[in-house]
């Protein structure tokens, strides 16, 4: 007797044609959307646009130099904190602002930090959504132990789900003498792709968007990588 199989199920049918689209698609560009928060205020009543010293946006060349939390200065973190700060150094670089050499006087100083929360699952995905599980039932020759029939138990499992992530990084930039804080910087993004370089890149370009002078207010500012770098 010929058995039909069974017509896939409809969220299993779309997972499946979403999945082929992802792959046919993974050697182009890849959109990074991020959320970004700025805030300015290069002197003490606000932002101001003359040319005078200490009484304006700051004009490149800019000299800064990196400030470092505790817990960012030793083991471990101390080399995550220095690729980070490498990369930062990058994007910053497109404005004229670079890191100060030796022990020449800068007048900002700037600290990045980066934080990622693996999820499961995307906050929005239920492990039980489009799956009932199965078992088996069989009754013939080779049974269990009576040698005429038996049953076969398969244990309904959920299926195996995919991490997501929720990741941000920011940017603050101090006077060196004062301390006080003139930019503040924020860059959110979630998806499921691992950490990268590229990916890292893409957000600390979006947060400085529009630098030294942002818009008020959120925004979101997509950033296009090359995917096909950007491995999970």
């Amino acid at each position: 007797m010929n058995v039909l199989p069974r017509p896939l199920s409809r969220p299993l049918a779309w997972g499946l044609l979403a999945l082929a689209a992802l792959l046919a698609g993974c050697s182009g560009p890849l959109r990074v959307d991020n959320q970004v928060r700025s805030f300015a205020q290069w002197t003490a009543d606000g932002i101001a646009t003359g040319t005078g010293s200490g009484a304006a946006v700051p004009q490149p060349p800019q000299r800064y130099r990196f400030d470092r939390l505790p817990s960012q200065a030793s083991g471990t973190a101390l080399g995550a904190q220095e690729r980070l700060e490498a990369l930062a150094a990058a994007e910053l670089r497109a404005f004229g602002w670079e890191p100060a050499e030796g022990d020449a006087l800068a007048p900002w100083r700037i600290q990045v930090t980066a934080s990622t929360q693996r999820l499961a699952r995307a906050p929005w995905e239920d492990p039980w959504d489009g799956y009932r599980g199965f078992f088996q039932a069989g009754i013939g020759l080779g049974g269990y132990r009576s040698g005429v029939g038996g049953v076969i138990w398969v244990p309904v499992l959920p299926p195996p789900s995919t991490p997501y992530y929720l990741r941000e990084v920011s940017l603050v930039v101090r006077q060196s003498g004062s301390g006080r804080v003139v930019y503040e910087t924020v860059a959110s993004h979630d998806g499921r792709w691992n950490s990268t370089p590229e990916l890292w890149s893409a957000m600390l370009r979006a947060a400085l968007q529009d630098f030294p002078t942002p818009p008020a207010g959120p925004r979101q500012v997509n950033i296009e990588i090359d995917s096909g770098r950007n491995k999970r």
